[in-house]
């Protein structure tokens, strides 16, 4: 089967997502594809999934054997679940009526977020695809942003380095808000997050240009918190941000990952949040076969 065929053979999260992105179809066909995102395969399982109470799980995050709102939330934004459907709006509303952080975190709600912003960039996706971005979450990632550029949950002063894991969460947040229109300008922070990842050519250390960590060229989804070249490289291309010489390398991991049958297989994935089963280890990926594609393309190594 050719791949495309394949790709459009799966899950309508997939489907909505290769119409858009690599056949270019006409903006109704691609809406039209997407509203079946609530309704059939991974994004209605999700939905059918959550709880009376807003929730997936037993709180609001977790790092247990079940999945948090975060997770749940993020997930069904990056499946595509449109906003204005029917089920997708009994689910977000459930969460804005009933789900709040705590008070461990001022019992925030949900879409307001907590402290750390890889958990606050993933919040904010899920609130800019949904219709609650939050001025706080937004407010909290420009105060937060390291002196080079990143973020990191951890640091202690400014000065302090910058995560890939935090910095991916929190750039992925602020392109969402921008692009659904918020009205905080947010463009100088994305930049300079956008930098710290070139700079570092998606994968080594400013210092002295060693590899961080061989894991980042094994690729996972869903990726939750986590870092690895594709979803950072599929990243800068959804943020308009055009291919230079420094993604080079990372593009070419990618592109030596593609099986002889011209697909990517799921290499890995994170323990932890195995409520929905989306793929299978060492199988041939959907998510990470389209991802790869549309990043050769941006790099202008489509084929034909």
């Amino acid at each position: 089967m050719d791949v495309l065929d394949w790709l459009l053979d799966g899950d309508p999260a997939i489907r909505w997502q290769v119409r858009r992105d690599l056949l270019h179809e006409p903006d109704d066909v691609v809406a039209a594809e997407r509203a079946q995102v609530e309704t059939a395969g991974w994004g209605a399982e999700l939905l059918d999934l959550q709880r009376e109470d807003g929730t997936w799980g037993e709180g609001v995050w977790t790092q247990q054997d079940w999945m948090g709102v975060d997770d749940a939330m993020l997930l069904l934004a990056v499946l595509g679940a449109p906003a204005d459907g029917e089920r997708t709006r009994i689910a977000v509303d459930r969460v804005v009526r009933q789900v709040d952080w705590g008070e461990e975190w001022w019992n925030h709600p949900f879409f307001d977020g907590e402290v750390e912003p890889c958990i606050n960039g993933r919040v904010l996706v899920a609130g800019a695809h949904f219709g609650h971005p939050s001025e706080l979450i937004v407010g909290r990632l420009l105060n937060e942003q390291q002196t080079d550029g990143g973020w990191n949950c951890y640091a202690e002063t400014r000065q302090d380095p910058g995560s890939f894991h935090s910095t991916i969460c929190a750039l992925e947040g602020l392109v969402a808000y921008r692009d659904a229109g918020g009205p905080t300008d947010v463009s100088a922070a994305i930049e300079r997050g956008h930098e710290y990842l070139l700079t570092r050519g998606l994968m080594r250390r400013r210092s002295d240009g060693s590899i961080i960590d061989e894991r980042w060229s094994k690729f996972s989804f869903p990726y939750y918190w986590s870092f690895d070249l594709l979803r950072g490289l599929d990243h800068l291309r959804a943020a308009g941000v055009p291919a230079d010489p420094r993604v080079t390398e990372a593009v070419d991991i990618v592109e030596s990952r593609r099986q002889p049958d011209g697909r990517w297989l799921l290499d890995h994935e994170h323990s932890g949040r195995a409520l929905l089963q989306l793929e299978t280890v060492g199988e041939p990926s959907r998510w990470n076969t389209l991802r790869a594609l549309r990043v050769l393309e941006w790099a202008g190594r489509n084929e034909g």
